[in-house]
C-alpha cells in the first residue's frame, strides 16, 4: 500500500451527469431544462424579489411615515447619573469625560436630561440640555455649557 494506489471507497464517487450530449445520452434535446420559458434560456437569472410576474411583496405592502434626514440623534444622560459619576470629586464634565466613563461614543452628541438631583456645583459641557436640567444645575451653583 502506498500513495500511488489509493482509491476512494467503492460507491463513494459517481460520474458527473453530462447534459446536452445528444439524444442517445437521455439528456439531450432540451438538456433537462424543459420547454420554453425564461428558465430554459441561456443567461437566465432571477431578480431578487421576483415572484413570477405577480406583484412582489415589497410593492404590495403599504408604505407609511417618513424618515427625517436632518434628525439629530442624542445620547441622553440624566442628572442622577452625573451625581453618581461626580462622587469621586470631579466637577468638570465634558465630552471626553463621558467617553472615558463609557456613557457615550466619541462621535455621539450628548444631551443632559433633568431626572434626578445635583447637590454640588458642576460645570457640564454637552451638546444640548433640557430646561429642567439647566435649572437644576444652576440651582446647585454650577454651569451648563452648550458645545
Amino acid at each position: 500500500m502506498n500513495l500511488s494506489n489509493l482509491q476512494p471507497a467503492i460507491g463513494a464517487t459517481r460520474n458527473e451527469k453530462r447534459i446536452g450530449r445528444g439524444t442517445g445520452s437521455g439528456r439531450g434535446g432540451t438538456s433537462t431544462r424543459g420547454h420554453k420559458g425564461a428558465k430554459s434560456r441561456s443567461g437566465y437569472s432571477k431578480k431578487s424579489g421576483f415572484e413570477g410576474g405577480q406583484m412582489p411583496l415589497q410593492r404590495r405592502v403599504p408604505k407609511f411615515g417618513f424618515k427625517n434626514i436632518n434628525r439629530v440623534e442624542y445620547k441622553a444622560i440624566n442628572l442622577d447619573v452625573l451625581a453618581t459619576l461626580t462622587e469621586n470629586g470631579t466637577t468638570t464634565l465634558d465630552a471626553t469625560f463621558f467617553v472615558t466613563a463609557g456613557l457615550a461614543s466619541k462621535n455621539a452628541k450628548i444631551k443632559v436630561l433633568g431626572r434626578g438631583e445635583v447637590t454640588k456645583a458642576l460645570e457640564v459641557h454637552a451638546h444640548a440640555f433640557s430646561k429642567s436640567a439647566v435649572e437644576a444645575i444652576e440651582k446647585a451653583g454650577g454651569k451648563a455649557v452648550t458645545l
